[in-house]
């Protein structure tokens, strides 16, 4: 008999069963649940895609191609990208669930594919993949296919751009000089840097251009980045266009004109004897090196080099001595050079870099070889750049008109600075080859601007084009020559060139032990322009997104995107889903029972957010 004090055995209490019952459909046993249906019977009959639209409207603008999301805002996605995925979702009405709606009930979205379509339907598909739980805690999954129909609809920066008058602020740039090289500089800066974004349309004229903006604060923006680029002055105005007397609201029209200091790189400048004392009693005889925030001068005979802050110049304002214009500059030929070895305390300000770079240069103009034995010795701050053979672009000083009489008696005293040298001549236009401007491996890319209607009229448009392509010519050989400058600005290679050149033996390799750092380098230029359509559309009517390539009405969606990529290279490399043309896709599947939820497909709201 068991003791009193043992202990007793615990009691095990069996969990209660849920009773099995007949299926209401099928007659099928399974357990009790809230339906009386089995689970294939409840698959069968639910739809939990119920309340989702399968057929949704999307309208992209077909000039700068942009998607509509909202009032007022629009999105510049390639197609098949994460970002349009994330677009058409928050378009696709009954994923978001309504306020109030218990969580046991709600749609999950567990998967979002994109399926193939013809380019010239203006479609977009994508399969989607939802989980809910029904009567009963079955978690049911079910796959449909949704369609997308892609409108055109013009945004409100093209209406504006496209609408004569609709501009906020605009923005005049001029500069009083007889050529357009620094505006060929500045649009190059604008595209590398973007500097326009937002602009509506830019207008070129004799002296300058014009870009009208829509919002003053972008207006405002262009100036700033003017500043960071080349010396300016800015004058502001603004016009009343309406005012509402009720709600106390005017409408203004903005305008300012920025004027660029008249120097430009290559000229020679005479300066006023404060500013050569302010530049620790440099020459007063300098040449301007480069253009920027500040005006970069050096002593082409001594090397020194200053700067010239732009409230300096306009505080005492003063012309070049002599323009770098085509007619100034003679073209001599390097007869022999050697170096110059001068001590230190001959120059205060130049350092050792400078002194070694300055050599004698024996030069003889081109013109005079084989006529007669007419040379001249000089020295140069470019010297160590030059060898025999080489042909430089100088200024001669005896042959040239000075205005400046205190210009003109101080260098009737010196002999020393009968020629300035200015720039070194590289490839074809060294040569003096008739195609030369053709043999050049680079090339750059231009922006899309209007021509002034007094531009376009007979005769001053032909005499206008010559003058500027020789101003672009003149320009183009700059950048041939400073290779600071063309750290500022995007070069590109010209590919048919190269493959020409190649062919035929004649491209020269880069030789990292040549002495001229000067000359362009295969390894500096960039890869993947196209000039086959014409001028590339610069800020001009892109509103808050980069250059695309022109529209054109006979290719899908516009030409604007590249169809020659493999299908779903774009979506692969997002990480989604994407079913080709050969695989066929139904419409809408069963529903089956799965045995959790899946995890979400928008998991990271950065990328997927219904807004």
């Amino acid at each position: 008999m068991a003791s009193l004090h043992s202990p007793m055995a615990p009691v095990e209490h069996a969990q209660p069963q849920m009773p099995m019952i007949l299926c209401c459909l099928c007659g099928v046993p399974c357990q009790h649940n809230a339906s009386a249906t089995c689970t294939s019977c409840l698959s069968q009959q639910a739809d939990i895609t119920y309340g989702i639209t399968t057929e949704v409207t999307l309208h992209q603008c077909r000039s700068c191609q942009r998607w509509h999301k909202e009032e007022n805002k629009w999105l510049g996605c390639d197609l098949e990208s994460r970002e349009l995925m994330g677009l058409c979702l928050e378009k696709t009405a009954g994923l978001k669930p309504k306020r109030g709606t218990k969580e046991e009930h709600k749609v999950k979205l567990t998967d979002a594919s994109w399926i193939w379509t013809e380019p010239h339907s203006m479609r977009l598909k994508c399969k989607l993949t939802v989980q809910k739980e029904v009567d009963g805690g079955v978690i049911l999954q079910q796959s449909f296919v949704v369609e997308y129909i892609v409108r055109n609809q013009q945004c409100p920066g093209c209406q504006a751009s496209f609408t004569q008058g609709a501009w906020k602020h605009l923005v005049q740039v001029r500069q009083r000089v007889n050529h357009k090289r620094t505006f060929l500089y500045l649009e190059q800066v604008i595209i590398k840097k973007g500097g326009a974004k937002g602009a509506l349309s830019i207008e070129v004229f004799r002296d300058g251009m014009d870009f009208y903006f829509a919002e003053r604060g972008k207006g405002e923006r262009f100036i700033n980045f003017l500043e960071d680029e080349v010396p300016i002055t800015v004058k502001k105005s603004k016009k009343l266009i309406g005012t509402d007397v009720k709600s106390n609201i005017s409408n203004y029209k903005f305008t300012s004109l920025v004027e660029i200091a008249p120097l430009c790189k290559d000229d020679l400048l005479y300066l006023p004897k404060s500013l050569a004392k302010s530049q620790s009693s440099i020459s007063r005889l300098v040449l301007v090196k480069n253009i920027g925030e500040v005006m970069q001068i050096v002593d082409p005979a001594t090397g020194q080099s200053g700067v010239i802050s732009g409230d300096a110049f306009w505080r005492d304002q003063f012309r070049p001595l002599i323009t770098a214009a085509r007619s100034r500059l003679k073209r001599y030929v390097v007869l022999d050079q050697s170096p110059v070895v001068e001590e230190r305390n001959q120059a205060k300000r130049q350092t050792a870099k400078q002194r070694r770079r300055l050599a004698e240069l024996t030069l003889m103009k081109e013109d005079d070889m084989g006529v007669r034995d007419d040379h001249v010795t000089v020295r140069s701050h470019l010297g160590y750049l030059c060898k025999a053979g080489d042909v430089v672009l100088a200024y001669c000083l005896q042959d040239t008109n000075l205005v400046d009489d205190e210009a003109r008696a101080a260098l009737d005293k010196s002999t020393a600075l009968d020629i300035v040298v200015v720039r070194k001549l590289y490839g074809g236009v060294a040569t003096g080859e008739v195609d030369a401007a053709k043999q050049r491996i680079w090339k750059l890319q231009r922006l899309d601007v209007e021509v002034a209607e007094d531009l376009k009229k007979g005769k001053a448009r032909e005499k206008e084009q010559e003058k500027m392509d020789e101003d672009e010519e003149d320009f183009l050989r700059e950048l041939e020559a400073d290779r600071e400058m063309r750290d500022r600005v995007n070069l590109y290679k010209h590919e048919e060139v190269i493959k020409k050149k190649e062919q035929a033996g004649d491209l020269e390799a880069d030789d990292d032990a040549d002495v001229d750092d000067q000359k362009i380098r295969l390894d500096e230029l960039l890869d993947g322009l196209a000039l086959d359509q014409g001028p590339d559309v610069g800020a001009a009517g892109q509103q808050d997104q980069d250059m695309q390539p022109q529209f054109d009405e006979d290719q899908p969606y516009g030409g604007q995107y590249d169809f020659s990529v493999e299908e779903g290279a774009r979506a692969r490399q997002d990480g989604i889903g994407f079913i080709d043309r050969d695989t066929k896709v139904e419409q809408k599947t069963v529903a089956v029972p799965v045995q959790q939820f899946g995890t979400e497909f928008m998991k990271d709201p950065a990328k997927f957010k219904f807004t």
